[in-house]
């Protein structure tokens, strides 16, 4: 099980998952032992109905993107990682993610096409639209605009940028 995954059934969710994150994910607990976590190999996580981000209000825009790049993974767990990030990589798609003052997506504008692996923009894109909403940005200053950097390895698994600092 990814080490994200882990820490999401362990409850941890928006700040917390990313200290968690950024401290590493410390030991695995094998299957079978004490505080093991059995999950279904098959069958995904479920997200919650309210994402991490709509429940925990972001102080800025720093912050929010933060969220929002571990919403990603969270709603993707299938076509994400968290290792290191090979070199070379295979694509980099950026995307322009502008959001409704509900945190749900208004438009996605392609800000770089790869010129390889082009099919890593759709796979982004899709991504993008599993993981919103990614909650109310009405607090923050206008324009409710971002950019996500996709890092895509040879298995067409992204991780986003922000997440690998």
């Amino acid at each position: 099980m990814h080490c994200i995954e882990r820490l999401r059934w362990r409850g941890l969710g928006g700040l917390g998952l990313a200290a968690a994150l950024l401290a590493g994910c410390g030991s695995i607990t094998p299957p079978g032992s004490p505080g093991a976590i059995v999950t279904s190999p098959t069958r995904a996580p479920e997200l919650s109905s309210t994402p991490a981000i709509a429940r925990q209000q972001s102080r800025d825009w720093a912050e929010y993107k933060l969220q929002a790049a571990q919403r990603l993974v969270e709603a993707n767990p299938d076509i994400t990682y968290m290792g290191e990030v090979q070199q070379p990589l295979l694509a980099i798609p950026v995307l322009e993610i502008e959001l409704n003052g509900d945190g749900s997506v208004r438009q996605i504008k392609v800000a770089r096409r790869p010129g390889q692996a082009v099919d890593t923009v759709d796979i982004a894109i899709a991504a993008v639209r599993r993981a919103a909403p990614f909650g109310d940005v009405r607090h923050l200053p206008k324009p409710w605009v971002y950019s996500e950097v996709f890092l895509f390895n040879d298995a067409r698994r992204f991780k986003p940028r922000l997440l690998d600092e």
